[in-house]
C-alpha cells in the first residue's frame, strides 16, 4: 500500500476513533481490516500511531479500546524531577497502583550497575502508575537496602523514590545519569502497562548519585509515548 492510502487510512480510523466515546470497544482486527479495505499488517501499522498518541489502548487478549484525551506530561529533562511532581505542574492526577518490594542479591550486573559486590543485598521497588484506570508508566528501582529498607516504604509512599529519598535528606543527592532509548515491550511490561507486547514504548535506564559519588539507585522506567512528551533545552555552543 502507498502512502497515499495509508494516509487515508489514518484519516478515516480517526474519524471513527472521534466518533465513539471514551472506554468504547473497537471492533476486531479481522473485522476493521475487511471494512477499511486494507491487510491487518497495514491496519496494526496504523493502529500502533494512534496507541503512541494516547488515542485508543489495545489491550492483550481483550480488544482495543478507545481512550478519553488526558493532558500530555509535557517536561524538559534538564532537573531530574519524579513522575508526581511533573503531573502536578501539568494538570494531571497520578496514582500508584499495587506496590512489590523484594530483597534479592545483586548478580553481575546489578552489582555492576550500583557499583556494589555481587551477592550484595539489595531492595527492588515496582510499581505501575495510573491516571484515572489507565496505567501509563512501570517504574523499577534497586538500591542497597542500607539506603533503602522495606519498613521504610511503609506508609506515606505514593511512587516516588526520589522523592523520598529528598524528603529524608540522607544522602545528599547530586546527579543523575539517565540512558533514553525506545524499546519494544516485553511480555511483562505489556501485561502491567496494558499493552500489546513489542508496542514502542520510552525507556530510561538511570543511575543516581550521592555526593560521595555512591551509586544510590538504579531505576529503570517504561512510559507510554502518548502520555509523556520530554524536550532538553540547550545553549548553543
Amino acid at each position: 500500500m502507498g502512502r497515499y492510502p495509508f494516509h487515508r487510512l489514518q484519516i478515516e480510523l480517526a474519524e471513527l476513533i472521534k466518533s465513539l466515546p471514551a472506554e468504547s470497544r473497537l471492533m476486531s482486527e479481522p473485522d476493521l481490516a475487511r471494512k477499511m479495505g486494507v491487510s491487518r499488517a497495514t491496519l496494526r501499522e496504523a493502529m500502533r500511531a494512534f496507541e503512541g498518541q494516547g488515542l485508543i489502548r489495545r489491550r492483550q487478549g481483550v480488544g482495543t479500546f478507545v481512550v478519553a484525551r488526558v493532558p500530555v506530561i509535557d517536561t524538559g529533562l534538564e532537573v531530574l524531577e519524579s513522575i508526581e511532581s511533573i503531573a502536578q505542574r501539568s494538570g494531571l492526577s497520578v496514582t500508584m497502583g499495587e506496590l512489590r518490594v523484594k530483597q534479592i542479591k545483586a548478580d553481575d550486573e546489578q552489582a555492576a550497575q550500583l557499583g556494589v559486590p555481587a551477592g550484595t543485598e539489595l531492595m527492588r521497588v515496582s510499581r505501575v502508575i495510573y491516571t484515572g484506570n489507565r496505567p501509563i508508566a512501570f517504574l523499577l528501582d534497586t538500591l542497597p537496602c542500607d539506603i533503602l529498607a522495606e519498613a521504610d516504604l511503609q506508609s506515606g509512599f505514593t511512587g516516588s523514590v526520589l522523592d523520598l529519598l529528598l524528603r529524608r535528606g540522607d544522602p545528599r543527592l547530586t546527579q543523575s545519569r539517565t540512558e533514553i532509548k525506545a524499546i519494544e515491550a516485553t511480555p511483562e511490561v505489556a501485561r502491567v502497562l496494558q499493552v500489546q507486547r513489542d508496542d514502542v514504548l520510552l525507556h530510561f535506564s538511570a543511575q543516581l548519585y550521592s555526593e560521595a559519588s555512591r551509586v544510590v539507585d538504579h531505576s529503570i522506567s517504561y512510559f507510554l509515548p502518548g502520555y509523556f512528551r520530554f524536550h532538553v533545552v540547550r545553549r548553543v555552543g
